[in-house]
């Protein structure tokens, strides 16, 4: 079973308000092998992460302070998927991954969609992908604690090779849109590691919802600018779902300037609205518009991790190698530059 991991190309913190969003799933995934039997315990093994996280089958096992900490994200999914009929079947499974944890590339949401494909599964259990992505979002809460809106898993779930997908956070609906042959996507890893439960994300979120009810509107998806523009937080969301539709138009359109003038006005917004930028990603966001990208941003919820970039094709590597050198000499961080390319989401892998 396998599971992308995704870079949102623009959207973030709109998914928790039922706004839009433009991931696109990735070519780094997490994969799981996996043998049922009916002892009654789920064995979970990985190639990157210390520890063997050994449960009830039941989903009966507690997920606070279960260790080691990543099997919170497969306890968590066990209990989620015992409250929609699972039958307690047992597995033995071992993880891989190639998608960098705190990276903000939905490392942990890509481990949890592909948990409960995988226990699904072993229990002859029919999920649709979209619950897929529900119960993976639900277990992610009970797991770290952190009330993240449905976006990454999904697009882990959702994802189609070649085309980034326009979500609507309210209604679910994806509507795919090709990625232009004309355009490469190059990820930039700060070499700060992201954190979420250790963030501000709670606080934000919060920030949103106060913003809502102060304006009387079931989420911030129904503000106007006027209603928000005294306010820099639900400021950034009214206006990154404007960003997101008007992106959306461009990359159908192949007007690939106006779409990195959205993403570097996007980067602007989380950064002096919605605080959740880093030194360290304001500075990959200045070196890829000196290096000739179309436009960049940090992706994910901020607070370390990557940005992305839109970059013409044939680019990438001079761009990467631009970057990387100048940010590695004046920060003395060590950064991580790689191309991505859009997939299809999570599944059964198969072999020819």
């Amino acid at each position: 079973m396998r599971a992308p991991g995704r870079v949102n190309l623009i959207g973030d913190h709109t998914d928790y308000q039922a706004g839009l969003c433009l991931p696109i799933a990735i070519d780094r995934e997490v994969r799981i092998g996996f043998d049922a039997h009916h002892d009654g315990r789920v064995r979970v093994r990985s190639d990157s992460l210390p520890g063997t996280v050994d449960i009830a089958a039941d989903g009966s096992t507690a997920v606070a302070d279960l260790e080691p900490a990543w099997g919170r994200t497969v306890a968590a999914v066990l209990a989620i998927l015992a409250r929609h009929g699972r039958d307690p079947v047992g597995f033995d499974a071992d993880v891989t991954s190639t998608v960098p944890i705190g990276s903000g590339l939905s490392s942990s949401a890509a481990l949890g969609v592909a948990v409960a494909l995988v226990a699904a599964a072993a229990s002859g259990l029919t999920v649709d992908p979209v619950d897929i992505a529900l119960v993976a979002q639900a277990a992610e809460h009970l797991a770290s604690g952190v009330p993240c809106g449905v976006m990454d898993q999904l697009a882990s779930v959702r994802g189609q090779a070649d085309r980034a997908l326009l979500l609507d956070c309210r209604t679910l609906e994806i509507a795919p849109i090709v990625i232009p042959a004309g355009v490469e996507i190059l990820v930039i890893h700060s070499g700060l590691e992201r954190r979420l439960v250790a963030s501000a994300y709670a606080e934000r979120r919060a920030a949103c919802e106060a913003a809502a009810a102060r304006l009387g509107v079931e989420t911030l998806r129904d503000a106007t600018i006027e209603q928000v523009a005294d306010d820099p937080i639900a400021r950034h969301v009214v206006t990154e779902n404007a960003r997101v539709a008007a992106f959306a138009t461009a990359l159908a359109h192949r007007e690939l300037p106006t779409c990195g003038a959205l993403m570097l006005a996007s980067h602007r917004s989380l950064r002096d609205d919605f605080a959740v930028s880093t030194p360290e990603l304001d500075r990959l966001v200045d070196l890829s518009v000196e290096a000739g990208v179309y436009g960049a941003r940090l992706t994910g919820a901020g607070f370390g991790g990557c940005v992305v970039a839109l970059v013409a094709a044939g680019a990438t590597e001079a761009v990467a190698g631009a970057v990387t050198d100048k940010y590695r000499a004046e920060t003395g961080r060590e950064p991580n530059a790689f191309a991505v390319s859009a997939v299809d989401g999570a599944g059964f892998v198969t072999t020819s």
